[in-house]
């Protein structure tokens, strides 16, 4: 019996051993704990993020070449969702299972007219258009002069002469509940990041 005492007190660790281990213990738990809350945390802010993106502010990426130069393909845009639209702004909206944009020319009760060299008039005003490279008639199988009917706006692409929009019948003028938003802000690519 005092054998097996002198044994066990001869392999117990001395107090340097026990604080050591206790410290690496410790440790070990401590650090599990901020790996799981940073995980945590991780998620929440990535489910914040995607509701966000999809609620508030969705993010597009360009595709097709209708609206340059103001927008090139493959350009990553932000979109603010808001009620209403006025002429010039660019809209992100649904056609046939697929997201356009295109620049609002006229809204509701707005007379719309484009002569054959491509000018267009609102309501009898020649629109001014800087964002236009060259003007063109394009596909056009509409009779002007156009009124837009109630609640819908009138689009057409910057790249008048390629652009298929609100001047054919098989777009039309733009019901407000397709409309997505309004194209706030360029995230990519670097050199042209900016607000429109």
């Amino acid at each position: 019996m005092k054998k097996k005492k002198e044994l066990l007190l001869k392999n117990l660790p001395d107090s340097d051993t026990l604080f050591r281990e206790l410290r690496r213990l410790r440790y070990r738990k401590g650090f599990r704990r901020t790996v799981v809350d940073t995980v945590r945390s991780l998620i929440v802010v990535a489910a914040l993020a995607v509701l966000i993106s999809l609620l508030f502010l969705p993010v597009l990426r360009v595709t097709g070449t209708s609206m340059t130069p103001t927008l090139q393909n493959d350009e990553l845009v932000i979109c603010s969702k808001v009620g209403s639209f006025e002429c010039g702004d660019i809209v992100a909206f649904y056609l046939n299972n697929k997201i356009l944009l295109k620049r609002v020319i006229g809204t509701a009760g707005d007379w719309i007219d484009i002569k054959e060299d491509g000018t267009v008039y609102v309501n009898g005003t020649k629109l001014d258009e800087p964002y236009v490279a060259e003007k063109s008639l394009g596909e056009c199988d509409i009779e002007f002069p156009y009124q837009v009917p109630e609640n819908r706006v009138f689009v057409m692409g910057d790249h008048r002469a390629t652009s298929v929009d609100s001047r054919t019948t098989a777009v039309g003028c733009i019901a407000d509940e397709y409309i997505i938003g309004r194209v706030m802000f360029r995230l990519w690519p670097w050199e042209r990041i900016g607000a429109f």
